[in-house]
This record gives C-alpha cells, structure tokens and sequence, in this order.
C-alpha cells in the first residue's frame, strides 16, 4: 500500500490546478437552493471529461457519478447549493468571480461546500489513471436543497432512487480532521391565540403577544437546563423569529407565534423536545400549540417532497470499521496520526445515518467557519489533500475493513 499512497498523492498533486479551476467555475455560477441546475450541468460536463462509468439525474435535480462495478456500495456525498452573499460590502472580493493565489480561493461556496465536489471528482480521475477499480462501486453524489433542508436529499436518494451504501463519506468542511458525528435539530412553532380589539380599549381583548412573553422566558431558562454529551455537547435552545397578527396597529394582537432553533445532542429525540416545550406552565396556561415546521418547496426539477423540519442527531462509534478507515487512510497518506472530532453545525447525515442508520463519516476541505461567511475561502492544500483521501479510501474499505462491518448495517431503513 505504501506506493499506493505515494502514487495517489502524487497525482492529486499534479490535479490541484485542474481542481483549482472547476472549482471557481462552479463559484461563479450562482446556486442557491432550488436554482442548482446550471451548477449541476457543470459537474456532469466534468464527470464525462474525467471519465466516469455512469452519470445520472434523478428527478429531484441531485447528481450522481458512478465509478466501478464492484460488490461494495460507497458512497461520497457533496452538497452543491449555496447560501446568498448576504451584504455585498461586506465582500472583498466579487463572491461570484472570488479571487485566488497560490495558497487560497476565495469566493461563496469555496468551503461550503463546493469544494468537495471538486476534489471529489478529481478523486474518481486518480481511481481511473491508477487503475484502482476493486470490488467496489464508488458513486459520488453532488446533492441539492441542503442549504435549505438538510438531509432531504438523501431522503429522496435512498427511498426514491434506493441507493444504499455500505457508508457515506460526507465532505463538508471539517479543518482537516475527521468527524464522526454532530448534534441534530428542529425547527419548532409555538403559538399563542388571543381576541382582538380597539386598542384604545385593551381590556376588551386578549392579547396573544402578552401570552407569548412569560413563554419566551421560559424558554430561555430550559435552554441552561437541557442534557449534555461528553462529545457532541449539550442540547440547544434559542428563539429564531417572532411573528403576529393584528387588524391594525392600533388593535390587539389575535395572534402570535415564534419559531425556535432546537439543537439535539445524544438522547435527545423530537418527542422529547416538543414534550419538554408542552410541559412549560406559560404554554400550558396559555394553551399555546406546539408543532413542528414542515418543508415543502420545489426543486430546480418542480419536484416537492415534503418533510417535518426534524433533522436527528448522528454518531458513529470510534472504534468502528468506518471511522478505522479513514483513519487509516489520513495516517498512510499524511504519516501522522488525524484529530477526530465533530461537526457544529448541521450535515446531511442527519437523514443518511439520523434516519436510516447507514454509516456517516466526515473529512473535506475548508473550515467550518468559513461557512455562510463574507470572504467566503478554502485552501488548495486540503483540496488536494481531499482529493487523495477520497481516491484511496474505497481501496482501504474493501481490502482492510470491509470484512468487519456489521451484516446489518447496509441497506438499514427505519
């Protein structure tokens, strides 16, 4: 294996201009939730340059490259929509157009997360020049409405297209590390109801803004009280927006209602969040409703698939199969041993492993908090470095891990 790596990195090396430039062409063509499609034109046009086996569009707009006709399924996974700019004058640089020099790329999705697509694809370039096609099926999945809904895609991936992969690579930015988890979330509306009248005369209705207000504090004192884990950390709680209905603003509000952001650690589920919301004494005085948002816009396709906003908490044991691997691979790789941690923020393994029980593992170029950032950047070291990880991977699974895998853990459906 030890020319393996070398070969692998050599090569990945010799790309980084290649990954370099397709990774500002898909910066410079704007992809946002549900308007992905010209992005996922170019990483096609790339896939058939590089030479993948197979290339498919599924009706919900995601991308999926196939290298390989072996018995293993893995899968790798890159979300392509992007947040907006946000301010423009908070930008140095055009967030479209970017900038680059030798060390660095600027410009909105570097980190999050189009990078990864790039290395990924420049990946499945160094399975094919180095002949590397074992008993596995590698497909490389550029995925869509992530930014939007987290883990939709995959929902539709594996019930629609029943793709079922012995694991996922999920390459979000992770820092160079390797991360086998994160904290999952909710997104949750309480509302209160009130009578509207003159608001000269108050008294005559009933206020459903004065109804929310000793529940707000209320939930910000469960907040310091919810469970904490050793590693994925505690439980959170903060209130997002606030809203009301009101005949005029000269009337008493009719109606109030707030959305809340709820992170999950371990343990932690949406019955017992929304049970610990209900059990407030302000929501039960005020016999407020409390329920979860759903999600159903359309596609860049017009396909709607519906969702609750519930994204459940994932964690991959240190010990297993999975995880040895790719910590196998970054030590044969780098000659060092890899920090392993944990995702802050929301990934789409919260449908791949939070809802079907299908093995997730995380490394990918960037840093976390470059994401949904003004100056947006990534590095073309960890692209290349990336790059070599994603191609030696799938070799590393079948030849040393595969074996040890649970029999039950692929094609898993809850």
């Amino acid at each position: 294996m030890e020319q393996v790596f070398t070969n692998i990195l050599d090569l990945a090396q010799k790309y980084e201009s290649e990954i370099s430039r397709f990774l500002r062409e898909l910066i410079a063509i704007p992809g946002e939730s549900c308007g992905e499609e010209k992005v996922v034109l170019r990483i096609k046009a790339e896939m058939e340059k590089v030479g993948f086996d197979r290339i498919e569009i599924d009706p919900m707009g995601n991308i999926l490259g196939y290298i390989g006709k072996g018995k293993h399924l893995i899968a790798m996974d890159a979300h392509i929509d992007t947040v907006g700019i946000g301010n423009p004058e908070n930008w140095d640089y055009d967030p479209y157009q970017g900038y680059e020099n030798g060390e660095l790329i600027i410009g909105r999705g570097a980190s999050d997360q189009i990078g990864g697509m790039a290395s990924m694809v420049y990946a499945g370039k160094i399975i094919k020049d180095l002949g590397l096609e074992e008993d596995y099926t590698l497909v490389i999945v550029g995925s869509v409405q992530e930014e939007d809904c987290d883990g939709l895609c995959w929902q539709y991936i594996i019930k629609e297209d029943q793709l079922k992969p012995e694991f996922v690579v999920i390459t979000e930015p992770t820092d160079g590390k390797i991360y086998r988890g994160q904290r999952g979330r909710m997104e949750i509306k309480v509302t209160t109801s009130g009578i509207s009248c003159h608001g000269s005369a108050p008294e005559r209705g009933d206020n459903a803004i004065y109804k929310m207000a000793p529940i707000l504090t209320e939930l910000r004192a469960l907040h310091e009280n919810l469970q904490d884990h050793p590693f994925l950390g505690k439980g959170s709680l903060t209130v997002s927006e606030i809203f009301h209905t009101s005949p005029s603003r000269c009337a008493v509000a009719d109606s109030c209602w707030i959305s809340i952001d709820r992170r999950l650690t371990a343990g932690e589920d949406a019955d017992l969040a929304l049970r610990q919301i209900r059990n407030l004494p302000a929501v039960k005085a005020a016999a407020a409703k409390v329920e979860m948002y759903t999600y159903a816009r359309a596609s860049y396709t017009g396909l709607v698939y519906p969702t609750e906003s519930y994204f459940p908490t994932w964690l991959i044991e240190e010990n297993h199969p999975v995880c040895a691997t790719l910590e196998t691979a970054y030590y044969g790789l780098f000659a060092k041993p890899p920090v392993v941690d944990k995702w802050t923020f929301s990934t789409n393994g919260v449908a791949i492993m939070g809802r079907y029980g299908i093995p997730c593992i995380g490394f990918g170029p960037g840093h976390e908090d470059q994401a949904h950032a003004p100056n947006e950047r990534t590095w073309k070291r960890e692209l290349v470095q990336a790059a070599a990880m994603y191609a030696v991977i799938p070799t590393i699974y079948v030849r040393q891990y595969a074996s040890q895998m649970p029999e039950d853990t692929a094609n898993l459906i809850k």
